[in-house]
C-alpha cells in the first residue's frame, strides 16, 4: 500500500492515473481509495439505487456485468476508518491511497512549489518519497526518495522497487 498525498492542485490525481494506468499494463492488480472532503453523487437521484438510499437502506449494492459499487449512508455516523475501507477491497497487487494525509502509512508526497502551499514531507514521518517539479534540496535526508514529477517512468520505478513488484 502506497499513500498518495499533496494539497489540492499538485497534480495528485493525474499522477495517479498515469501510474495506475502503466500499472495495470504491466499485467498488475491495482486498487485504489481516494478520500473526498465533498458529499459523492454517483448517480442521478431518480435512479432506482438512489431512491433506495433515500428510502433508508443502510448500503445499496449495484451489479452489473461490467461494475460493482457499494454506497452506504452514513447518516451523522463517523467517516469509516481507512483500515475498515481497506479490508472491503478485493485483492490486488498494490492499493494506491489518494487523500488520508492523517494516516501512518508509507506515502509519496506530489510536491509543487508553485501551488504557494508548504511541503509535507518535513513534517510528517510516513513520507518516503517526494515527486516534484523542484530539484532536491541541498540536506535532505538520504532515506527520503527525490523524483522528477514530470518523469513518470521514474516514479512508476520506484514504486516498483520500493513494493517489490515484477518489472
Amino acid at each position: 500500500m502506497l499513500g498518495v498525498i499533496g494539497w489540492s492542485g499538485s497534480g495528485k490525481t493525474t499522477l495517479l492515473e498515469d501510474l495506475v494506468g502503466r500499472l495495470a499494463a504491466a499485467g498488475l492488480r491495482v486498487n485504489v481509495v481516494k478520500h473526498s472532503h465533498h458529499d459523492i453523487v454517483l448517480e442521478p437521484s431518480h435512479k432506482d439505487s438512489a431512491r433506495m438510499r433515500a428510502a433508508g437502506a443502510a448500503e445499496v449494492m449495484i451489479a452489473s456485468p461490467y461494475r460493482v459499487a457499494i454506497m452506504r449512508e452514513l447518516r451523522g455516523a463517523p467517516e469509516p476508518p481507512l483500515a475498515e475501507l481497506l479490508a472491503r477491497l478485493a485483492p490486488a497487487d498494490l492499493t494506491l491511497v489518494e487523500g488520508y494525509k492523517w494516516e501512518a502509512l508509507p506515502k509519496l508526497e506530489v510536491y509543487r512549489p508553485e501551488v504557494g502551499k508548504p511541503p509535507i514531507y518535513p513534517t510528517d514521518p510516513h513520507v518516503v518519497a517526494v515527486a516534484s517539479t523542484m530539484a532536491r534540496p541541498d540536506g535532505l535526508a538520504a532515506h527520503l526518495a527525490w523524483l522528477a514529477l514530470a518523469d513518470r517512468a521514474a516514479v512508476l520505478r520506484w514504486i516498483m522497487q520500493f513494493h517489490r513488484l515484477p518489472a
